[in-house]
């Protein structure tokens, strides 16, 4: 597994705000370059969406781009700080409403906007999951992200630590749910097998192996159409049920405030 956060701080933070900054995405000498750094992370972000974040090398992104790998160092100093650049630019894709853009009515609403949308940037980007984001870029991708959940979340009536919280256990569930969620689309494009296939292939598990008797709940779960979906669907109704409860939970504690939803 990668992780962000693991770069020059210095160089990470200039090149994730370089919008904000002057001469950061071009030599301040010389010729100009053959290449941006923009171009540099869509292909960096187009070989992970192709061949899987392990084949994401310095060397790979130059050859998409068609340059030598010391290009690549012109503008960016490794693959850590680059892997902070594609994480932030994908959660830029979530182009989430701010400031007086208009958004669904209520809280609840809201955070279903940046939650199917979140699903459907993991399905785009199923190397997401592979890289952990406990130490996350501190990026205007982040930034969007984190500005409007809690934006989102304040006409709940929960305090500051609260709505923090719960913010954070928005994004903690929808990540690790959508990711999974894309796991099974991603599963079957790279192995050539769909899911149905691949328990077929295991049948002689439930017809020789599996004891009832030991795991009754199963059984049972088995017997009254529990287990009856596909994966995929699976994958959803848990998807689904997970953030309506946990959005229950966090309306459960708030205090209504006039106004709110």
């Amino acid at each position: 597994m990668e992780r962000s956060g693991g770069g020059d701080p210095g160089a990470t933070l200039r090149l994730l705000w370089r919008g904000a900054a002057v001469g950061t995405d071009r030599p301040a000498r010389g010729r100009p370059p053959k290449i941006s750094l923009g171009q540099i992370v869509t292909a960096a972000i187009t070989v992970a969406d192709r061949d899987q974040l392990e084949a994401t090398t310095m060397d790979k992104v130059a050859g998409e781009l068609g340059v030598g790998t010391m290009s690549l160092y012109t503008h960016v100093p490794g693959k850590a700080e680059l892997i902070d650049l594609m994480v932030d630019a994908t959660w830029c894709e979530l182009a989430l409403p701010y400031g007086t853009d208009p958004r669904p009515d209520g809280w609840r609403a809201q955070v279903e906007l940046y939650a199917g949308r979140a699903s459907a940037l993991h399905e785009r980007h199923p190397w997401l999951r592979e890289i952990s984001t406990v130490r996350p870029p501190l990026g205007p991708g982040l930034l969007a992200r984190q500005e409007y959940l809690l934006s989102a979340l304040s006409g709940t009536g929960l305090d500051p630590a609260e709505t923090t919280a719960a913010a954070d256990a928005i994004v903690t569930f929808v990540d690790a749910a959508a990711g999974a969620r894309a796991e099974h689309a991603y599963a079957e494009r790279v192995s050539g097998q769909s899911d149905p296939d691949w328990w077929a292939a295991r049948q002689a598990f439930w017809t020789e192996i599996f004891d009832a008797g030991r795991y009754p709940s199963i059984a049972r779960s088995w017997s009254e159409g529990g287990l009856s979906r596909s994966a995929a669907e699976a994958s959803a109704m848990a998807f689904d049920l997970g953030l309506r409860s946990l959005l229950d939970g966090i309306e459960a504690r708030v205090t209504p405030v006039s106004g709110f939803a």
